[in-house]
């Protein structure tokens, strides 16, 4: 089989980022395979049955309330994320949000569609589920209770995500992590400013 020489220079840059990430892979992990923790006690890892588990404990400079109004403005959720993600469609029906968000990744050709459903849990957080999309499985999970005085939150996170890509476990895992690093700063520094108005 032939291939064209635009063919060619995507195979190339594939390879290239293949290598990049398997070496980045690498150094980051140990032999466990779980990337490392952070400040934020974040852990990623690869699951047996395929996809990427995710679980941290965030701290935030703000009341639960304020860390509440932010990951349930769904318009706005964008706006949390470092990745290009905009919302096709919202509905609110019943106490359940379902949006259908259209994703650019640079790890996936074109762009993806991420459907959810959230619910509000009663002592504070929220459970995102997937309704529908490009993702073979979707589950967001965010606790939150008061922390020091009652100014802050700790919350507890929780992600499985699977998507449909030849994509490796793996490098999804990379991705993962330092996408979950950005949302984390983003989401304390609006906390931070919003407890501020």
């Amino acid at each position: 089989m032939r291939l064209s020489g635009k063919q060619a220079a995507v195979l190339l840059t594939i390879l290239f980022l293949l290598v990049f990430a398997l070496v980045l892979f690498v150094s980051i992990t140990g032999p466990s395979g779980v990337l490392a923790a952070d400040a934020d006690g974040l852990e990623v890892k690869t699951e047996r049955g395929g996809g990427v588990r995710a679980t941290a404990h965030v701290f935030f400079p703000a009341k639960p309330a304020v860390v509440q109004a932010l990951l349930t403005d769904y318009h706005h959720w964008p706006d949390l994320f470092e990745v290009r993600i905009r919302v096709a469609e919202l509905n609110i029906r019943d106490g359940v949000a379902t949006v259908d968000l259209r994703i650019n990744h640079p790890l996936m050709p074109g762009e993806q569609r991420l459907v959810t459903e959230s619910r509000i849990l009663p002592d504070g957080g929220l459970v995102t589920d997937l309704a529908g999309g490009d993702f073979k499985r979707y589950h967001r999970l965010w606790k939150l209770q008061p922390a020091g005085e009652g100014n802050q939150t700790r919350a507890d996170f929780e992600l499985a995500v699977e998507i449909k890509s030849m994509v490796p476990d793996w490098l999804v895992a990379i991705a993962v992590r330092q996408e979950l690093e950005a949302h984390f700063r983003i989401v304390k520094q609006k906390a931070l400013e919003h407890s501020k108005q």
